[in-house]
């Protein structure tokens, strides 16, 4: 076997020599076992049969079980029986154990049923994979592609010639197409041209990969505003819950009037400079929460200011780079 990948390897760097003077060679890789990883039918399907494999287990260590039942049996009784009886036993004993290795080979073995289902599972998800792994091929060209996770041994990989993310898009584009009406078909399509040229262009990777921050920040921002609404929302009801219960408790004259109202009564003489501190103290609390209130806009406002910079760096970096390929491609073109 690696006799035939170092012949692979020598006639791809005779085909690379020979075709230099033409046109540059495209080589890219497949990771097949991180395709299946990310394939929802297989997923499915090696989740049923992990619970397969869990049952077989569960036979195994109930006959090992047994076995040691009937050999603790055979050792405290071994005084008291005949030699006869004893052969039996041990006889009866050999047969589970045998029994019990057939049964753990015949499902666990190197033939055994895990392994050839595993195989029957992969094969139509590696069958779907091939045949996009020959359509990218040969819509954008590429000389050569590699499975990373086969017997070929890669002692070094770029990963931007890992085409597994596009085999995975075609082969959910593939299932989703059945489910699609033709409007929906027609913007499927569209959002296919965008991902090809993205995968297609470095420069756009980069910039699809700042836009996607940039969402997730707005997407964070407005998930923190809606917590921050059905927080006070939560509050709001709840003080509105506790008033009207209070008034109900009024009304039937199960509770008390509360103390700062008889204070109120009985002490309605007091002069406006003991009644001065009594005020402060209650309205103190609601001053408390404007300031807290105020404190938290103020971060806010802060940290919006910090996230709106970061963008603008982001963005002129971009610009930059994109100035920079631009001048590349023009100084190689010239």
């Amino acid at each position: 076997m690696r006799k035939q990948f170092l012949f692979i390897f020598s006639a791809l760097i005779v085909a690379y020599t020979s075709q230099a003077q033409t046109r540059t060679t495209r080589i890219g890789y497949i990771d097949m076992e991180y395709i299946l990883e990310n394939v929802s039918d297989y997923k499915e399907a090696k989740a049923q049969l992990e619970l397969k494999a869990q049952k077989w287990k569960q036979d195994i260590e109930a006959k090992k079980l047994e076995i040691n039942k009937l050999k603790e049996g055979l050792k405290a009784e071994r005084a008291l029986l005949t030699k006869e009886l004893i052969d039996e036993r041990e006889t009866e004993i050999k047969f589970l154990e045998d029994e019990m290795l057939t049964y753990q080979d015949k499902q666990f073995g190197a033939n055994g049923n895990l392994i050839h289902q595993k195989a029957a599972l992969a094969k139509p998800i590696q069958d779907q994979v091939f045949t996009a792994v020959q359509d990218i091929a040969e819509a954008k060209n590429y000389d050569f592609i590699f499975d990373k996770s086969s017997d070929l041994t890669m002692l070094f990989s770029n990963k931007r010639f890992d085409i597994s993310d596009q085999v995975i898009r075609v082969l959910n584009r593939t299932d989703k197409r059945e489910q699609l009406t033709k409007k929906q078909l027609k913007d499927q399509e569209a959002k296919e041209k965008i991902e090809n040229a993205i995968d297609e262009n470095p420069a756009m990777q980069d910039r699809q990969k700042v836009l996607d921050e940039k969402r997730a920040a707005r997407e964070k921002l407005i998930e923190d505003r809606r917590l921050e609404q059905e927080a006070k929302k939560k509050e709001y009801d709840d003080r509105r819950k506790a008033i009207a219960a209070e008034r109900e408790a009024k009304k039937n004259g199960t509770v008390s009037e509360p103390v700062k109202t008889e204070t109120t009564k009985t002490d309605a003489t007091k002069t406006d400079a003991t009644a001065q501190p009594a005020a402060t103290t209650t309205t103190q609390p609601a001053v408390d929460k404007a300031a807290e209130r105020q404190k938290l806009y103020e971060e806010r406002k802060k940290e919006l200011e910090e996230r709106r910079k970061k963008i603008l760096e982001e963005r002129e970096a971009a610009k930059k780079a994109k100035e920079a390929e631009a001048q590349k491609s023009n100084t190689t073109n010239n």
